[in-house]
């Protein structure tokens, strides 16, 4: 979808967005909790997940947030139901520190606490989606909302470039499967395209790519880190951005995709980011001190949404209307100040209020 042609997406994301992600009531806290003890069965633990879903669906529907999601209730880890649903990826529990980028910040501090490995995948064939990631999730949700709210249901999937960030092009696939990072991430759009096709075809409208590591490209320390040991990051970026777009290519004109970014100061690769990924809504996180201000939202372009990100779970302090209504307006001054051929009107219509961040 061509940004000079693409029509502004608002409904969704609405007035007052979340980003899906919900902190699991208690009882299915402890349920799951008896159920890694192998103290429940699998039953039991469908049937709470399936209590708690029911439940946060209301909530959602009640507070008056039309967009629904399950809150990835079902899932143990927010990425979990693509890489290991997939054809070629061999699941690989205690992957040692080596084979571990050491530049990221999250491997660092895993050493820093003494985390000398980590359960995670490695390619091993072409890699092929041969069953559903996503499906029955959203099917369940279907039947919890009236028929005219199906299409505000939002299903949420970790990016493409989740296992490769952390393992790099050498130990991220068997280089006799795959040369290079443009065949591997080709064949995962075609899995993620068959995926995003099939929750179409049911009826789903809103796709949201979850990449809390992807601002790590704004971490001067890990810049400078990659620098060091001969990573082109400015290349790297560029592949990430393409796996996404290869994802959301030609998809339907009223199918929303967006990207969920946490926080990390965006002004280093706003540019690039707003003008080349191939999205309808930015998903950004502007709670807390380490995002920085709102200047880098002057690159976003006409057609373009930005979820900013102003309420949160991180602390128990609740910001007040005046609070968020300060901040919108500094966003839309952000935008608006060098850029005269864009009103404030036109800025606010492109500035949803406030994300609900909750991890």
């Amino acid at each position: 979808m061509s940004p000079s042609t693409a029509a502004i997406h608002l409904s969704p994301p609405f007035r007052a967005e979340h980003v899906g992600s919900l902190l699991r009531p208690p009882t299915l806290f402890e349920k799951r909790g008896l159920f890694e003890q192998k103290k429940c069965s699998q039953e039991e633990l469908d049937a709470a997940t399936d209590d708690a879903i029911k439940y946060v669906v209301q909530l959602q529907r009640d507070v008056g947030i039309k967009t629904i999601t399950d809150g990835e209730l079902r899932r143990s880890m927010f990425f979990e139901g693509v890489f290991d649903n997939l054809e070629g990826m061999t699941a690989m529990p205690n992957r040692g520190w080596s084979n571990l980028c050491q530049y990221i910040p999250h491997i660092r501090l895993m050493y820093m606490y003494g985390l000398k490995e980590a359960e995670t995948v490695f390619c091993t064939g072409k890699i092929r989606r041969t069953k559903p990631f996503y499906l029955d999730q959203f099917n369940y949700l279907k039947g919890l909302v009236p028929a005219e709210d199906v299409k505000h249901i939002k299903i949420t999937m970790c990016s493409p470039s989740w296992f490769h960030q952390r393992h790099g092009s050498d130990l991220t696939y068997d280089r006799s499967v795959y040369k290079n990072d443009d065949e591997y991430f080709d064949d995962l759009g075609v899995a993620y395209r068959a995926e995003i096709k099939e929750l179409y075809d049911q009826g789903c409208r809103h796709i949201q790519f979850d990449d809390p590591t992807f601002c790590y490209f704004c971490n001067d320390r890990m810049i400078s880190e990659m620098e060091v040991a001969g990573v082109d990051h400015e290349a790297l970026l560029d592949t990430y951005i393409r796996a996404i777009n290869v994802c959301t290519q030609d998809r339907p004109a009223d199918l929303t995709g967006g990207v969920h970014f946490s926080e990390g100061g965006y002004a280093r690769i706003a540019v690039k980011l707003f003008n080349t990924l191939d999205v309808d809504t930015f998903y950004l996180e502007y709670d807390t001190e380490r995002a920085g201000d709102f200047a880098p939202l002057k690159h976003l372009p006409s057609n373009k949404v930005a979820v900013l990100g102003l309420v949160t779970t991180k602390n128990p302090k609740l910001e007040t209307v005046e609070e968020l209504k300060s901040r919108v307006n500094e966003a839309v001054d952000a935008m608006t100040n060098e850029d005269p051929a864009r009103s404030r009107k036109d800025a606010l219509n492109q500035s949803v209020s406030f994300l609900v961040s909750a991890v």
